[in-house]
């Protein structure tokens, strides 16, 4: 009969698969770039009132004022962006939640862009957001289950 060792432990976590094979190419991509955009977004409501004007656009909303509502709005969507990626990145239990959560805010904005902005502006957008969102929302919900 063997005896068990100490480090058995060790030998059975490297059996497990990693979380973050589970994502594609493309979103660990997206996942490093929003890295970035939530570190931006932290550096913007820090430094944003020293910075004058600042264009931010996400969604097909646009300002050029950091402290605005739709500065603030902005600004807390690449937060969330950062926040996302971090929870898929380092594998986190919530980490598929919040990213759906994100799709579907995403999905949301670009709809009210799309539909409800052109009544009070002059002109109407087709958002490529929403190309690259549906596609996410998708595989998010595919590998849900074994993440």
């Amino acid at each position: 009969m063997e005896e068990k060792s100490v480090f058995d432990e060790f030998d059975h976590q490297l059996d497990t698969k990693r979380r973050r094979n589970l994502l594609p190419i493309w979103i660990k991509v997206f996942t490093w770039l929003f890295f970035a955009c939530g570190f931006i977004g932290v550096l913007i409501l820090a430094f944003g009132f020293f910075l004058g004007k600042i264009n931010l656009s996400l969604y097909g909303l646009e300002t050029d004022k950091a402290y605005s509502l739709i500065g603030f709005f902005l600004t807390a969507l690449f937060i969330l962006k950062g926040i996302v990626s971090y929870g898929l990145w380092f594998e986190q239990d919530w980490g598929i939640k919040i990213a759906k959560i994100d799709a579907i805010i995403g999905l949301v904005v670009c709809g009210i862009s799309m539909f409800v902005l052109p009544f009070f502006t002059k002109n109407f957008e087709l958002r490529l957001e929403v190309a690259v969102l549906i596609p996410y929302l998708i595989k998010l919900q595919k590998i849900e289950k074994n993440w």
